[in-house]
């Protein structure tokens, strides 16, 4: 399979990596992926990812990871792990979940005997508590208020 991401090093990144793995006071991870770039480098070495994932111990996924990594964002994805997506915002707050704790603590509704997580989830919207919310996250709600 041909690689779509070619690591090619200037000669002062180079450098800058071969002191690094020279020195070896940075973490284990930047070492091992100054390792793998240098290894992977098509004006030196120019390994394959199999060859280097079996000399530096990891998987050949590895090996592609710090390759694409390092071409879309060059050498400071040595360093730096990629930024999480923040948390969403939670579909219920204090309010809200007081509404449906007090909704299912209500009479069931006609026809049924109790109420299910489907029909409070349903509910919750019918009354404009939350715009949409599923079954699942109802029970999480009213797990954390029993």
């Amino acid at each position: 399979m041909r690689k779509k991401y070619i690591v090619r090093l200037t000669k002062a990144q180079r450098k800058s990596l071969g002191a690094m793995v020279a020195k070896g006071c940075a973490k284990a991870t930047e070492l091992r992926r100054a390792h793998i770039l240098l290894k992977a480098d098509s004006a030196g070495p120019g390994w394959s990812d199999a060859r280097i994932a079996e000399a530096f111990a990891c998987h050949p996924r590895t090996v592609e990871g710090v390759r694409r990594r390092f071409c879309e964002r060059g050498l400071d994805s040595l360093r730096h792990k990629a930024q999480r997506t923040p948390p969403r915002k939670p579909v219920f707050d204090g309010e809200a979940a007081a509404r449906l704790t007090t909704l299912a603590c209500s009479q069931a509704p006609e026809g049924h005997a109790r109420w299910t997580l489907r029909l409070l989830a349903e509910r919750a919207v019918q009354l404009e508590i939350v715009d949409a919310v599923s079954h699942e996250t109802v029970r999480k709600v009213l797990k954390k208020t029993s």
